[in-house]
């Protein structure tokens, strides 16, 4: 059985002998090992991935039992089980699109069982894929929180969705939205973004992708790029530069929380690729 155990706590002497002493005591032998201590906080991150063949509640019961004197935030899941992903989109499909294609490359380890929209556009590209679509009215935050439940969401994207989420459904789902945008914020906001980037004759276009907070387009970034372009890139080729980046920097930080290698410190994170 392959696993992948998470750790997280103030950095103090003796966390990875004793995360390393209880693999062992189950039998384990780790394949990949990343930790990090962040100056400011003092607070201590750990991915492992390791194999036993011992149960997964066994490796719980014995990393649990060896570190608790840290007083630990633990995870423990067996890597091949992919994990559930809500996607909510508007009507632009680049984003979508680039999500569906990887996860049936297999290249994506997720679960997407539904599609939420406030807008019909997408629906059959959504059921073309065998994935349920669901259209909602006004952003209606009732039918994502059920689904959230319904079906044990881990992961909600927010592929170029254009609403607002409450504070509410932020703070309920605290590091479990992603979010894209361009990187033009805040110097050009509202509509036609790359309309104005362009006016001001703009050379670098980049894309973030962020976890979603309270605060809008200001959670801990998780991925970023940037491409360079000339004067002589219009507005639409400005357009298609950045849509290309934005699916690219959005899937690439699904993928980095599906491997559980994203941990969030104060207002930052801590990747380990």
């Amino acid at each position: 059985m392959d696993l992948i155990a998470t750790l997280q706590c103030q950095d103090q002497p003796g966390i990875v002998h004793a995360m390393t002493k209880a693999i062992l005591d189950c039998s384990g032998n780790i394949i990949e090992n990343q930790q990090f201590t962040d100056p400011i906080t003092n607070f201590f991150v750990m991915r492992t991935r390791f194999e036993t063949n011992e149960s997964i509640d066994l490796a719980k019961q014995s990393i649990q039992a060896l570190t608790a004197k840290f007083s630990p935030i633990i995870s423990i899941r067996e890597s091949a089980k992919p994990k559930n992903v809500l996607v909510l989109v508007s009507k632009v499909s680049h984003c979508l699109r680039d999500l569906l294609y990887l996860k049936e490359l297999g290249e994506l380890s997720i679960h997407m069982p539904l599609v939420i929209s406030n807008h019909p556009d997408l629906a059959k590209l959504v059921e073309s894929h065998g994935i349920k679509f669901k259209l909602i009215s006004n952003g209606d935050e009732n039918e994502i929180s059920g689904a959230i439940k319904d079906l044990d969401i881990d992961l909600i994207v927010l592929a170029r969705y254009m609403q607002v989420l409450s504070t509410k459904l932020c703070d309920q789902m605290t590091g479990r939205i992603i979010n894209i945008h361009h990187s033009f914020l805040p110097g050009f906001k509202g509509a036609k973004p790359y309309h104005q980037a362009y006016e001001r004759g703009v050379k670098v276009i980049g894309a973030t992708a962020h976890f979603v907070t309270k605060d809008l387009d200001e959670g801990p970034i998780i991925r970023q790029d940037v491409t360079h372009v000339t004067h002589a890139s219009g507005p639409e080729d400005l357009i298609a530069i950045g849509r290309d980046i934005e699916r690219r920097v959005l899937s690439k930080a699904v993928k980095l929380f599906a491997e559980d290698r994203i941990f969030q410190v104060a207002n930052r994170t801590v990747i380990f690729n």
